[in-house]
């Protein structure tokens, strides 16, 4: 150790005002230095006094490069247990990056075993050493905060009841996007995230109202969603106190929908169908009803049970919605649309039943069907009947621009197969379509598109073979 102070001072010659700094007291300065100072230098006894000088030296080293390691820590300086630096091959301190210092959790004291602080617990961010598993805190019963009685609690989300103001205001859009999306899973899902409490008999009244100035295909998925909830969210005894409710409030449903009476009939008989309705429901109202509109109501529901026993599909009543039925039955309703026009003539009869069939996107149909009609018949009656139809379709908005043109290029495509059953279809396809054009619902390029049979004739004997192009 002595010799290696002697290396380091000879390489870095100490000032005089580093000699006469002393890490004695100031008495033994002034020459008053008692037998124990003598024999004993920072905790180390000397053997003889020619040694004190030497021990001086050693001790004011370690101080100085105590001094240099704590204020260039930061600067890559590092130094070994008994204090030395360390240098590399040349003599030389080797470098160490400021970061790597920054980022190492080690002892910057140059004490320890080089371990990480807190066992690797230490730190932003840490929850505790590698490994450690927290278990369940106990209950400090000595804790002034303690209470007994929190010790089993349940906790768990409470949701408030729903006011009776907001009840309508909050089922009415879930039923309306029913009628869009015709899930009644979601719908039973978010009823079941309501704390619907005792206004839980609102629903189906709701339904039944929302229903009842909507379309038949509404009024189909309304009776499917009754059934559904029924045992999930609603009680049988909840489908009964709303028709009951539906049937004291009908004079003034009548007064919004003039054939509400025959319509909660039919929602009855649809749920005593469907089972979420007692058989003898109809039996409790016998002769305690004094309502015209009530009794209106159960009459209907009545004859349609009886006639269910008959053989009539009441599961069907409302019929199927819009582009759920299958093409063929589209094609047959329409054709019985048109051949009912024919007899009765009525125009907005016509336009009713064609809305109802709610199958805006198949009206092209309608349109194809209608004129295959026309070249069929053999009178001028069907031909102008039809033409006076569509002209109002089309001036009411029933029948669309793109629908229209559709209906007419189906023709057109089609007008070779029909031809071989009707001889003159090319003359009166080209008559129907100049009167379409002079009525204003057909444009002027559907009109040239329209196909012509020419046919090869010669104009004379003597015209040297020639021939010209006619119309039939």
């Amino acid at each position: 150790m002595a010799t290696d102070c002697e290396a380091w001072l000879n390489a870095n010659p100490l000032d005089a005002d580093d000699l006469s700094d002393s890490f004695l007291s100031g008495e033994e300065e002034n020459g008053i230095i008692t037998k124990n100072i003598k024999n004993e230098i920072n905790g180390n006894w000397i053997s003889a006094p020619n040694s004190i000088h030497e021990a001086r030296l050693k001790a004011k080293a370690k101080r100085r490069l105590r001094k240099t390691s704590s204020r260039d820590s930061g600067r890559g300086d590092s130094f070994s247990d008994n204090g030395d630096p360390s240098r590399g091959t040349n003599g030389t301190v080797p470098p160490t990056s400021p970061k790597s210092k920054l980022l190492d959790r080690k002892s910057r004291a140059g004490k320890g075993r080089g371990l990480p602080k807190k066992g690797g617990a230490g730190g932003k961010g840490v929850w505790g050493p590698p490994g450690e598993v927290y278990d369940l805190e106990e209950v400090d019963v000595k804790d002034p905060n303690y209470d007994e009685a929190q010790e089993n609690c349940v906790y768990e989300t409470v949701v408030p009841p729903l006011e009776e103001g907001d009840f309508e205001k909050t089922l009415t859009p879930i039923v309306q996007e029913y009628f869009e999306h015709g899930d009644t899973n979601e719908v039973a899902e978010l009823l079941g995230e309501l704390n619907l409490g005792s206004m839980s008999s609102g629903v189906p009244m709701l339904a039944v109202s929302l229903a009842l100035e909507a379309k038949a295909s509404h009024r189909e998925l309304t009776s499917r969603l009754l059934a559904d909830l029924c045992g999930r969210v609603l009680s049988r005894r909840d489908v009964e106190s709303s028709f009951d409710k539906l049937l004291r409030e009908l004079p003034d449903l009548v007064l919004d929908t003039p054939g509400a009476a025959q319509l909660i009939g039919q929602f009855i008989a649809r749920a005593v169908k469907d089972k979420i309705l007692s058989k003898s429901y109809l039996d409790g109202y016998k002769g305690r009803v004094d309502c015209v509109h009530a009794r209106a109501a159960l009459d209907r529901a009545a004859v349609l049970l009886k006639m269910g026993m008959g053989g009539l599909r009441i599961d069907s009543l409302w019929g199927t919605g819009g582009g759920q039925r299958p093409v063929t039955q589209l094609v047959r309703e329409m054709t019985l649309l048109l051949k009912e026009y024919l007899l009765s003539g009525d125009n907005k009869e016509a336009e009713r039943c064609l809305r109802e069939l709610e199958v805006p996107h198949f009206h092209h149909e309608f349109v194809y069907e209608a004129i295959v009609m026309v070249l069929e018949s053999k009178g001028e009656k069907t031909f102008k009947m039809v033409l006076q139809l569509l002209k109002f379709l089309w001036v009411s908005s029933i029948i669309t621009v793109d629908q229209m043109r559709r209906g007419y290029e189906r023709v057109y495509m089609d007008i070779a197969e029909i031809n071989i059953d009707v001889p003159r279809a090319y003359f009166i396809l080209e008559q129907f379509v100049d009167k379409s054009f002079s009525a204003g619902f057909i444009c002027e390029k559907l009109r040239d598109l329209c196909p012509s049979r020419g046919r090869k004739r010669f104009v004379s004997e003597g015209d040297g073979g020639r021939f010209k192009l006619e119309s039939y």
